[in-house]
């Protein structure tokens, strides 16, 4: 069994701070009142985040590219039946902050491993069908998929060891085997003995929704989540949040639900100003169809009067992704490379693969680099160190 959301510890362990700007305005109602109290919300809040400082060190590295249908990834406004295979990359990011007391700490967000998504139902059984076309397989793994960095790889990138990571989280646990990344106290099906942590000092940073998902899944999250994901990871790994959470100065977990009911969303605030990384979408174009030039994604969007357009694989609630995207433009900086576009990270964002032409993304983010990462030992050395002056870039 997976351990329940009941029995692991809270935000507060940690040290981590509520939210008040944000607190109950998702009960508002009606919907549209509640669409714009949130954006109202986030536009104070933003005010203190930006006030508070900045985190020491961001890096943003590819894990894997992925095969993903193109009417999930624009909710149906996108007709491509050339091309009805996309591929989103996802990305592992690193963020080096400190704490409300003043301790430096190291969280891991988006740490996937590929052969853990595999197992989730709708992966698992893409493949099969697949490999019942000739050249499926082939096409599988060459073409759609593609692997980059495994977690352990992207931190020895950062110059970090396993023992310096404090915390880990993902947006949601759509195709993760946490087993594989917190360890499990009992094999996993298959295998001869119980999974070792990849990150033997971390917590997981989750919703408690999302954990509870788990416990008991609904028939329309099945495809999505991998079956015992949970099961065996030790409670006391797992810190499960309510709502929204300030982890220190320029970084917080933001409840974004919709896509799932537990989805957060990770808010950063840099030398390049405030970032926000979600899986609400998998391209810019979704937070701003209005410039997107992927066909018919913008008259889409005219047509429906839509902001946004979501990120529709689940649709746990449509309404609630919806103002949980507003609320992540409302969070983020425009990007200095182009003022029209928010810096809103795709945790898996669409690829610029010249195959999917002209499914390409109008502006693409790519991997982030801010500041400085470095080891836990370093980073007890260093700790007067303040991380707002080095060579902060996205590419």
């Amino acid at each position: 069994m997976p351990p329940t959301s009941t029995s692991a510890a809270g935000p507060e362990t940690i040290g981590a701070r509520p939210i008040p700007e944000l607190l109950g305005v998702r009960d508002i109602w009606p919907r549209g009142d509640r669409l714009e109290a949130i954006r109202a919300a986030g536009a104070e809040y933003k005010r203190r985040f930006t006030s508070q400082g900045k985190v020491l060190g961001v890096r943003a590295v590819n894990i894997a590219a992925a095969p993903y249908p193109v009417q999930y990834a624009f909710h149906g406004a996108v007709l491509a039946p050339h091309a009805p295979t996309i591929s989103i990359v996802n990305r592992m990011v690193v963020v080096q902050f400190e704490d409300w007391a003043g301790t430096p700490r190291t969280l891991v967000w988006e740490p996937t491993m590929p052969e853990g998504s595999e197992e989730a139902p709708f992966y698992n059984q893409l493949e099969q069908l697949l490999r019942r076309i000739p050249g499926g397989d082939w096409l599988t793994h060459n073409v759609f998929a593609k692997i980059y960095n495994h977690p352990d790889e992207i931190l020895r990138i950062c110059g970090l060891r396993p023992e310096d990571v404090d915390y880990v989280s993902f947006d949601h646990l759509h195709v993760q085997d946490v087993r594989m990344i917190l360890g499990s106290e009992r094999a996993i099906p298959g295998e001869s003995g119980p999974r070792a942590s990849l990150f033997p000092n971390a917590k997981l940073i989750a919703h408690r929704k999302e954990v509870a998902t788990f416990e008991s899944m609904h028939p329309m999250q099945w495809a999505w989540y991998v079956d015992g994901g949970l099961d065996g990871v030790p409670r006391d790994r797992l810190v499960v949040t309510d709502g929204d959470i300030e982890l220190g100065p320029g970084v917080s977990l933001i409840w974004t639900p919709g896509h799932t009911d537990g989805n957060h969303s990770l808010l950063l605030n840099t030398q390049d100003g405030v970032w926000v990384t979600s899986e609400n979408g998998v391209s810019a174009d979704n937070w701003h169809p209005e410039h997107s030039r992927i066909p018919g994604l913008r008259r889409w969007a005219n047509f429906f009067h839509r902001e946004v357009v979501l990120n529709a694989n689940t649709l746990e609630d449509s309404l609630d992704q919806y103002d949980s995207m507003i609320l992540e433009k409302t969070l983020a900086d425009p990007s200095p490379r182009d003022g029209r576009w928010k810096q809103v990270l795709p945790s898996s964002e669409l690829a610029q693969f010249k195959r999917q032409w002209p499914v390409m993304p109008t502006f693409f983010h790519g991997e982030l680099e801010y500041g400085l990462i470095v080891s836990r030992s370093g980073a007890l050395a260093g700790a007067s160190r303040n991380g707002h002056s080095i060579n902060g870039h996205g590419t």
